[in-house]
């Protein structure tokens, strides 16, 4: 059976940046195959390095990205695999306070984990409201939640297919 792990990511005071959350909450009301987990990570950067180790067939990332699309543009990217590292440089110490996705990959490398396929389903966002933050999604954004639930669970029903 395929395993494939869901993890959504971005900060709730911050714009668009709470982009994966809210796409989290809307697949916790679909019916997801066996085998496919969703877990709401926020900026708990530590905990998704802890949940990428347990040895997913699959990866699915969804985040607000700058991307130099259009606010509200949801793509998929693959990103490039990432090489084990002999050590853990210090600009790999994960803040608490904080979610860096690629920072997240590289420490899982380094501490000899191994992700088999991941994805990113990201979304191109408006603002992420500056000094001050903001709540909620801009309107483009939050339009673009929908999208990004029905690719997620077609990447999930393709992954599990084959």
């Amino acid at each position: 059976m395929t395993s494939i792990l869901v993890a959504c990511v971005g900060n709730i005071f911050n714009g668009d940046d709470a982009f994966g959350v809210e796409v989290a909450r809307r697949l916790s009301q679909a019916k997801l195959p066996d085998g496919a987990r969703v877990i709401d990570f926020g900026i708990r950067g530590i905990d998704l390095t802890y949940a990428l180790m347990d040895g997913y067939d699959a990866v699915i990332l969804v985040d607000a990205a700058q991307r130099g699309e259009a606010p509200g543009v949801v793509s998929v990217v693959e990103p490039d695999p990432i090489a084990a590292a002999d050590s853990i440089p210090e600009d790999l110490a994960l803040s608490p306070h904080e979610l860096d996705p690629a920072k997240v990959l590289h420490l899982v490398s380094a501490l000899g984990g191994n992700c088999r396929r991941v994805l990113l389903v990201a979304c191109e966002p408006w603002t992420f409201g500056g000094d001050e933050g903001v709540m909620g999604l801009s309107e483009p954004v939050a339009a673009a939640v929908g999208v990004a639930a029905e690719t997620v669970e077609e990447l999930i029903e393709e992954m599990m297919a084959a």
